[in-house]
């Protein structure tokens, strides 16, 4: 009697969960590390969803959705290129073109106020690239007469950002991008507008305003204070 007593036990049918308690033991199963490795990332996530997106173009989710999505994935590609293209070329032209000669190229270096005012003469012009490298040159050579940078003939607008960045923490940041803007106009194909010259100038301004504070490391290019 015993054994038949257990073997109906054993044979019973599981009890049904209703609702609540079959999502928790989902949740329970899915958070097992197996199903974790197996879950896709947010990047594979996202790239699905924009997938179905596509394919939802179609209407009713038949072959036809595919002619659409095909075609409208080459052209945002396409797009996406072509804005790449765009936005690095010149810097990376700048950077491959820029020449030994350094900021103040070949050409005779002279004050800093006579950088300024071929910068002002330029502008007055309308002349945005002879006024944007003028108007750096006069930066880096104003620098030169406080004795805050080292006078060297062939440094290049980065280094001379990147050295006056240790004296100047505050600016560090607009320093290389006032250098990146005189590569990208002088040796790259980007052009020069009125707001990069503004932007220099001011910089220009606020340099000469502040005191140094060399916090740059040895032989960064830093002249010795006096």
């Amino acid at each position: 009697m015993t054994g038949l007593l257990t073997l109906a036990v054993t044979q019973e049918p599981p009890v049904a969960p209703d609702r609540d308690e079959a999502r928790r033991w989902a949740a329970e199963e899915l958070s097992k590390s197996k199903y974790a490795e197996a879950r896709p990332s947010w990047l594979d996530q996202a790239w699905r969803d924009f997938l179905d997106w596509l394919n939802s173009l179609g209407g009713d989710g038949t072959p036809g959705g595919n002619g659409v999505a095909v075609p409208l994935i080459i052209t945002l590609a396409v797009v996406l290129i072509v804005v790449a293209v765009m936005l690095v070329r010149p810097r990376l032209n700048a950077h491959r073109k820029a020449p030994a000669s350094g900021v103040f190229g070949n050409e005779p270096v002279v004050g800093s106020s006579a950088y300024r005012q071929r910068a002002a003469t330029a502008a007055r012009d309308g002349n945005w690239r002879a006024a944007v490298v003028d108007q750096f040159r006069a930066l880096v050579r104003s620098a030169e007469e406080r004795d805050v940078l080292e006078s060297r003939a062939g440094r290049t607008a980065d280094e001379a950002a990147a050295h006056l960045g240790g004296a100047f923490a505050a600016i560090r940041h607009s320093l290389a991008d006032a250098a990146s803007v005189f590569d990208a106009v002088l040796y790259g194909d980007q052009a020069a507008r009125e707001q990069d010259f503004e932007a220099l100038r001011q910089l220009d301004a606020d340099m000469q305003g502040m005191s140094p504070t060399y916090a740059g490391p040895a032989g960064s290019g830093l002249a010795v204070p006096r």
